[in-house]
């Protein structure tokens, strides 16, 4: 692996997430946690780990696995959904579907996002998995593959079920991969919206999470309610290239639910800021490739790296360190060729993965003679 170094001045205060005794935040939630999304640094948390009934902020994974089955190319926004006589049946929270109806996924989607339907998540499980059995298997694989480790599904929608558990910590991950999904924050931004629009079966959809209409910036992102979990909330709220995740489990009514929420993002809104130290665009470096039609390629962060800071904290020097591997040609946009460490007082404070800035391809036989020949001609081959 070769090693560069290089020093960067940024904005790195190495700030503590701050306990519930200390910041008198979310007092009347079981559980809570405030993180900035594109760092997953944690402001602040409350019992983050304790498993709760998450209600159906659990369709947060629902959605998730939606939308990149549509990104993949599995579904797709326009396809029609036939609803099945289990997936009408669904109580709770709905859009009211009927038996053999046919909705779009992009309606479908928009009933679970908005008006939170247990009844069109479980027609979007079925789309896709064939079961809800079989979808609920998918959101656990999710799960473990996100590195959730206080979460366990049953079903699709939250309806208090046996079993079936997660935390504010594992919400706020799983919340942190769904904004990655812009088409996502289109749908859960709506405040007020139709379905079946002129027709005489018209539903009136209006979010159930308030902070979408009466928070500036709030783009979603979900609410939950049963008996079992209390009121809950999962917010997010961009301002100043900053976006916060906001947990609450466990509260004793809406009101309480969003003024808390709004305590936590006012408070890191005013607390905080970001500094974007690279981009995808940023180049760390050259490194050559074996038997590539280009001797050399660029180096570049496979995602933006920024870090959180209090607004009050001075500047201080980080490093990073880039740990390039042997690259042999064919190389494409994405393949992973090594790592960047960040580091502050010689600890590393955050890992990513680098890509090449550009597709090599492979050289043929006549092409790498050449290469050879002009390395040879120049010195930079050592026959020793």
């Amino acid at each position: 692996m070769k090693k560069i170094l290089f020093i960067v001045l940024a904005c790195l205060i190495p700030f503590c997430k701050i306990k519930a005794e200390e910041l008198k935040l979310a007092e009347n939630a079981k559980s809570a946690i405030l993180i900035e999304a594109s760092t997953g640094e944690i402001i602040y948390e409350k019992n983050a780990h304790e498993k709760l009934v998450p209600a159906s902020m659990t369709k947060m994974m629902s959605m998730l696995l939606i939308v990149e089955n549509i990104e993949k190319g599995v579904i797709g926004w326009d396809d029609m959904v036939t609803v099945s006589e289990h997936a009408s049946s669904m109580g709770g929270s709905q859009i009211l579907l009927e038996t053999n109806e046919k909705m779009s996924v992009k309606d479908l989607f928009k009933g679970i996002a908005v008006a939170s339907g247990n009844d069109a998540v479980v027609a979007m499980a079925e789309k896709i998995a064939g079961t809800e059995e079989a979808f609920v298997g998918m959101m656990n694989n999710r799960a473990k593959e996100l590195g959730l480790k206080d979460t366990s599904f049953k079903n699709p929608h939250g309806l208090d079920t046996a079993n079936h558990y997660s935390s504010a910590y594992d919400m706020s991950l799983i919340a942190k991969e769904l904004v990655k999904h812009e088409e996502v924050l289109k749908y859960t931004s709506i405040y007020e919206d139709y379905l079946r629009q002129n027709t005489d079966k018209e539903i009136w959809l209006v979010n159930t999470n308030k902070l979408v209409r009466f928070y500036d910036g709030v783009d979603g992102l979900k609410t939950g309610y049963t008996a079992g979990a209390g009121y809950c909330l999962t917010a997010t709220a961009k301002k100043n290239g900053m976006r916060l995740i906001a947990v609450v489990m466990g509260e004793p009514d809406s009101k309480t639910r969003n003024a808390e929420v709004t305590q936590m993002l006012d408070y890191a809104f005013a607390q905080y800021d970001l500094e974007k130290l690279l981009s995808t665009d940023s180049i760390l470096g050259k490194k050559k490739v074996d038997k590539g039609k280009q001797q050399y390629v660029e180096i570049v962060p496979m995602e933006d790296v920024s870090l959180l800071h209090k607004k009050i904290e001075n500047k201080k020097n980080v490093t990073y360190e880039l740990h390039v591997k042997e690259i042999k040609a064919p190389v494409n946009v994405g393949d992973i060729v090594g790592t960047l460490d960040l580091k502050e007082d010689n600890n590393i404070i955050k890992t990513i993965n680098v890509t090449v800035k550009q597709d090599v391809k492979k050289a043929n036989i006549f092409e790498v003679f050449y290469t050879n020949l002009i390395d040879i001609i120049s010195g930079n081959i050592n026959f020793e």
